[in-house]
């Protein structure tokens, strides 16, 4: 089926199959006579910057012949692959991606975390008091001080009264987004593709100007199976499906977009008999594990930090530790306080945890050295800001954040860990 795609601002033809009927949209009529330019600029849409996120998303994931959509748009606009910040997990990276500062200065250092200030309490990934994330400020709020209207759907932190102050334990004050959902896993790719579709079928004084998408799929299968596995091949279709169903609908609509689909880490090859017993390296009782995984970070009890650094501070196989002090500074992490006083890390497809495994299993993980490629992640960009057909050096993930904030026509920003340096030959406007 012929229909039109959404990867330029003139939205180019592209042919692929939709396993769906759109809805049919009626073109908005204008009047005959002197009104019709009135009207035209009335009825003109102004570009939306869409930023979508494939969790766990592997750039060679691309080069599997399973994605007409996503190729499509790569091939035909920029495509690159991003270095992501250390820790490579989700919830440090996504906060990285929209606020444009690496983890240990923006205080999301972990999935888990504590923070001295409040020891009795926990962060996890389903956290959303304001106090684990004001430490900086992500990309919807500085577009709503600024007048532009946004829309992030399920992307970590987008549920939170940022800037927030608790008071008498009840929050007061703070900003969100203008339109935003709670995450919800059981909310398909479609529904999730339906609600932005909702979104920007609004007149123009409430529809949004920044959208984010947010897709899991991609993430579970490649722990489950692993990446290279059949069920990560699956999961890869089904995200570019929905994306292929969106741009019928923004092709429908005549939106033009610019598009940004990222990832937030890759993903490594996992097996029970490439894993390192926590318990047969020191006492259970000497530490409290944080985090365990593709790393562990610790908190020894008190009194034994002497004996969690004897029994850690010397080789392992496959696995280097450091005390947070101590970490190599090329990963940029260990001054925050919410990293904890040791971290281990695993090589790439061996696993850290508590205990041996009780039965034999094949997987995936990340969160490792943030410089293996198995981490990197991909980075796809098209829409009329672009140019066409360009491929980038990989990069960091720090400058994600400064090119939407170019795309909004939003200032720089200041003090943060990236710039919108890598992607000045391929803006449209620069290329040369």
């Amino acid at each position: 089926m012929r229909k039109l795609l959404f990867l330029l601002g003139t939205l180019a033809l592209g042919a692929c199959a939709y396993p769906y009927t759109p809805p049919a949209l009626a073109p908005v009529a204008a009047p005959a006579g002197p009104a019709t330019g009135a009207l035209a600029d009335a009825e003109r849409r102004q570009p939306v910057t869409l930023l979508v996120s494939i969790d766990g998303f592997r750039p060679d994931y691309l080069d599997r012949g399973i994605t007409p959509l996503l190729s499509r748009l790569a091939a035909e606009g920029v495509r690159g692959e991003m270095r992501p910040s250390f820790p490579s997990k989700t919830f440090p990276n996504h906060w990285t991606l929209v606020t444009g500062m690496v983890p240990d200065r923006h205080g999301i250092v972990g999935n888990t975390m504590v923070d001295p200030a409040y020891p009795d309490q926990t962060f996890t990934m389903d956290s959303v008091a304001a106090k684990w994330w004001n430490a900086a400020e992500p990309i919807w709020v500085t577009a709503e001080k600024a007048g532009v209207r946004t829309a992030p759907l399920f992307w970590p932190g987008s549920a939170v009264a940022w800037g927030a102050q608790e008071i008498d334990g009840n929050e007061t004050g703070g900003t969100r987004p203008s339109d935003w959902w709670p995450f919800g896993d059981a909310v398909t790719a479609e529904q999730r593709v339906r609600a932005v579709v909702d979104w920007l079928r609004r007149p123009a004084a409430t529809r949004p100007r920044f959208v984010t998408l947010y897709f899991d799929d991609v993430d579970h299968a490649g722990h489950d199976a692993g990446p290279d596995s059949a069920e990560v091949n699956a999961a890869v279709a089904r995200v570019d499906a929905a994306l292929d169903m969106l741009a019928g609908e923004l092709a429908a609509l005549g939106q033009p977009t610019n598009v940004v689909v990222v990832a937030d880490h890759g993903m490594a090859a996992t097996a029970s008999e490439r894993v390192i017993a926590l318990d047969r390296l020191l006492l259970p009782a000497d530490a409290r594990v944080i985090e365990a995984g593709s790393y562990a970070s610790l908190e020894p009890a008190p009194g034994r930090d002497a004996a969690v650094a004897a029994a850690l501070l010397h080789p392992h196989d496959h696995l280097r530790c450091w005390r947070k002090g101590e970490i190599p500074a090329r990963f940029r992490y260990g001054r925050n306080p919410r990293v904890p006083a040791f971290l281990c890390l695993a090589d790439p497809g061996w696993l850290v945890q508590k205990t041996a495994p009780a039965k034999p299993f094949r997987g995936g993980n990340h969160g490792y050295d943030n410089a293996d490629p198995s981490m990197r992640a991909v980075f796809i960009a098209n829409g009329p800001a672009f140019a066409r057909g360009r491929r980038l050096r990989t990069f960091d993930n720090t400058s994600v954040a400064p090119l939407l904030r170019r795309l909004l026509g939003l200032p720089p920003g200041d003090a943060l860990d990236g710039d919108d340096r890598p992607f000045r030959p391929v803006m449209a406007g620069d290329a040369r």
